[in-house]
């Protein structure tokens, strides 16, 4: 799984030599945030179920006309896979906060999502609003502390790109 010090030691490796300074002075930012990484997935787990929900609801909110007939969400069951989406993809940012790095969306997420969304007519942007109400609705101190607010903050608008 590729994180900051996998990719880091898979470069110095390529290259065959010992990991630069400069490798290492990444590694070590690396590190010093993973307290606050850690905060926010801790508080993403104990809280998930809520942030699908509101999220989920903002993007019905925003775009009703997806429960119209033969939308993407035009049935409960349709309804409910784009919630189960948007809880995958919060799994998955949960686990980028674990390991300090995208490879968890890089690979279970977003290779390829695009064209499966495309293929399916599932508008992407209705999954950017859901992320985006998530990112813009974290409340700090409430939620989480500044810095864990700033790591889990980037992943979302790492997701949020990826739709764009």
């Amino acid at each position: 799984m590729k994180s900051v010090i996998t990719t880091t030691i898979s470069a110095a490796d390529a290259a065959g030599r010992f990991p630069s300074t400069s490798d290492l002075e990444s590694v070590q930012g690396n590190i010093q945030r993973s307290g606050a990484r850690l905060e926010a997935a801790e508080k993403l787990g104990s809280n998930h179920e809520a942030v699908v929900k509101e999220a989920g609801d903002a993007c019905f909110n925003k775009y009703p006309y997806l429960k119209n007939p033969g939308e993407a969400g035009d049935s409960t069951e349709k309804i409910n896979k784009c919630y189960r989406d948007i809880d995958h993809y919060m799994r998955l940012i949960n686990y980028s906060l674990v390991v300090g790095g995208t490879g968890p969306l890089d690979e279970w997420g977003i290779a390829g999502a695009r064209e499966v969304y495309r293929a399916l007519s599932l508008e992407g942007s209705a999954y950017v609003a859901s992320f985006v109400f998530a990112r813009d609705r974290l409340c700090v101190p409430r939620d989480m502390s500044a810095q864990a607010g700033v790591e889990y903050q980037a992943y979302l608008d790492y997701v949020i790109n990826s739709f764009s």
